[in-house]
């Protein structure tokens, strides 16, 4: 029986059962997924762990090699990216529980400051006081066809008869009318710049004075 790549595995059959694993897959490759479904699930109980932990873990547990190890964490960051997400669902979780423990607790000494503020948390932590957006239902949106046109009407606009006709006789009357305009070319200005300076220099002396 060919080995698949556990990535493949994990993907198709990470939460089939024991059972129906066996019967699809060669053992070493069930005994791979099984190992690596047990170190999910204390990820997902140890949210807040460090990579040396999870190879301590993975080490301790299994009997593995520090490499086996780390390809294993490798592969659980990579194939699992929830993994990320159920940590956040974990906090809120524990947030409230410890919210509402706090709660009840205050209840029973009736200190009403206390349940006031546990209530608050709670509300502001949780968007109760929040109205909920509308989904949007983007597997109903139709993509607005558009279709190239040079039909003016669809502006409003009416459009011109034989148009091409228009433009070109338009081309030849200005055309014919830019006849007269005579196109002159560059000269050099007629300045002697001797005297210019003498000029400026009579100047400034008249100035200092």
């Amino acid at each position: 029986m060919p080995f698949p790549a556990v990535q493949d595995v994990i993907t198709t059959d990470f939460f089939t059962a024991e059972d129906e694993l066996r019967k699809q897959h060669p053992a070493a490759s069930v005994e791979r997924v099984l190992r690596l479904r047990e170190l999910y699930n204390w990820v997902i109980s140890n949210p807040d762990c460090k990579d040396k932990e999870f190879v301590d873990v993975a080490i301790g547990r299994f009997g593995i090699c520090k490499t086996l190890a780390y390809d294993d964490l490798k592969i659980i960051k990579s194939v699992l990216p929830n993994i990320t997400q159920a940590s956040r669902d974990y906090h809120r979780w524990k947030y409230n529980e410890m919210i509402l423990e706090t709660y009840q607790m205050a209840k029973k000494r009736k200190d009403t400051k206390t349940m006031e503020r546990a209530a608050t948390s709670y509300a502001k932590f949780n968007n109760v006081n929040v109205e909920d957006e509308q989904s949007v239902p983007y597997d109903m949106i139709v993509v607005q066809p558009f279709t190239a046109t040079d039909d003016p009407s669809v502006l409003g606009i009416k459009p011109i008869p034989n148009i091409e006709k228009v433009i070109s006789d338009m081309i030849e009357k200005y055309r014919a009318e830019s006849l007269d305009i005579d196109d002159i070319e560059y000269e050099d200005a007629d300045i002697i710049y001797d005297d210019y300076e003498e000029v400026r220099e009579d100047e400034t002396d008249s100035l200092n004075l």
